[in-house]
């Protein structure tokens, strides 16, 4: 923990590296699916890790920036191992997820807590005591950027004949983080803080985007390499299953 404490800007590379590590080991066992769980993991871990904010390198940011970063590795991975379709389709789950989230979320604060649960309701409405600003400018900048990040991966990709992997990698989440970034700053920050402040404010977080997007690119290179198969796992136990029926 004191490691951990007087190490921060170390701490937030270790926690990229296990965020894209998972994302891989996930790709490895699953395939396809794994990927899918990865979108879905990593929005409802921003919302939930979003309010936090801490500083790195002498900057404010968001702890949910970190593994809200990692969806754009996943849906790259998605593009070019399964295509555009299937990179879709993740965007789509997550956007869902995450409306899911807010709603149920939303209902759970509206049931009394029990005296002794007080304390537990006043943590769960800091976190999930979303406002309507909040919720839609959140889910908005997701659901464009992210298919923003799919078109300009493909579009790339059709313009190189399948070369410069690096390229459309980089360039489409570089593109779409700046999108989310400028619709995110403008829907929630503008009205809220000055328009000079929700500059600065996107802007930092663009930074740390910058970052990731381009610490993932090997990773992506490397996850490419694999001999993926899309596995049943309930296969082997099928045969033996069924006969008891």
């Amino acid at each position: 923990m004191e490691f951990a404490t007087t190490h921060q800007n170390l701490l937030w590379f270790l926690t990229i590296t296990a965020d894209l590590s998972v994302t891989l080991l996930l790709y490895r066992l699953f395939g396809k699916t794994g990927l899918y769980t990865s979108v879905i993991l990593g929005i409802m871990l921003s919302n939930l890790q979003g309010p936090k904010l801490t500083m790195i390198f002498g900057m404010h940011t968001s702890l949910g920036t970190i593994i809200y970063s990692g969806i754009y590795f996943a849906t790259d991975l998605l593009s070019e191992r399964y295509g555009r379709r299937e990179a879709q389709r993740a965007v789509l789950l997550g956007f869902a997820t995450s409306v899911i989230l807010v709603v149920m979320m939303s209902v759970s604060l509206l049931f009394v807590p029990a005296p002794s649960s007080r304390s537990v309701h006043d943590a769960m409405v800091s976190i999930f005591g979303f406002t309507p600003r909040f919720v839609f400018g959140s889910l908005f900048a997701y659901l464009i950027s992210q298919s923003f990040d799919v078109w300009v991966f493909h579009y790339l990709k059709r313009k190189t004949k399948g070369r410069h992997l690096w390229l459309r990698n980089n360039v489409s989440t570089l593109a779409s983080q700046a999108v989310d970034t400028v619709l995110y700053s403008l829907v929630v920050w503008w009205g809220v803080v000055q328009l000079k402040m929700a500059i600065h404010l996107g802007l930092a977080k663009y930074l740390f985007k910058f970052v990731i997007a381009l610490f993932d690119t090997p990773f992506i290179y490397w996850a490419r390499s694999w001999n993926v198969a899309d596995k049943d796992w309930y296969e082997p136990f099928k045969k033996d299953y069924y006969k008891d029926f």
